[in-house]
């Protein structure tokens, strides 16, 4: 059964889908479909949204702190400097999902990006926002798509260019969850107008 936007406990209208848990109102409110910029904050939502692949963001999203603690704020030239020893470290650390295939990716899409020049990470992601004027706005959370050209054209473009862990699917999220596209509700008090 498709959802519109719903009230909240202070009245407003929000996507269903964060009126679950406190952390969810806050994320929805404060940072989901509000642009990033810069390299080290987009390779930061790359990794979490890999890392999120099968479970559920609300999981990612409490871990987030200890993430950042354990992966140096995901400065891309220190986790590029990562050792075997630190992917060890990782794997052992509590605060974070400890998946050694997401871990490898981590550090391995690091190192693949110390390579690139200042910006163009932000660049080439952006370069896949559509035009918001050719999109529909959602109108309910079915109209919400998982997977877009946009986001199929932007996994293939980062895989070819020696990023892992970034199907068309994880593309779109990232896409959402950094502004390239508007996916709150039409009548969601968080939408831009």
């Amino acid at each position: 059964m498709s959802s519109g936007a719903l009230a909240g406990s202070d009245g407003l209208l929000r996507c269903p889908w964060a009126l679950s848990t406190e952390d969810y109102v806050a994320y929805h409110d404060e940072e989901w479909g509000r642009p990033v910029h810069g390299d080290d904050a987009l390779y930061e939502r790359l990794c979490l949204e890999a890392f999120q692949s099968g479970l559920s963001w609300i999981t990612i999203l409490r871990r987030r702190e200890g993430f950042r603690a354990a992966f140096a704020g995901f400065e891309i030239g220190k986790v590029a400097d990562f050792t075997d020893a630190d992917k060890e470290r990782l794997l052992a650390d509590p605060s974070i999902i400890r998946n050694r295939l997401k871990i490898e990716a981590t550090v391995a899409n690091a190192r693949v990006l110390a390579d690139w020049p200042a910006g163009e990470l932000d660049e080439l992601i952006w370069s896949f926002a559509p035009d918001p004027a050719a999109r529909p706005v959602p109108k309910t959370l079915a109209d919400v798509p998982a997977v877009t050209d946009e986001s199929t054209a932007l996994s293939k473009t980062l895989k070819k260019r020696g990023i892992r862990f970034i199907g068309p699917t994880t593309a779109y999220a990232l896409m959402q969850a950094c502004g390239l596209v508007d996916d709150h509700l039409a009548d969601c008090a968080a939408r831009s107008h």
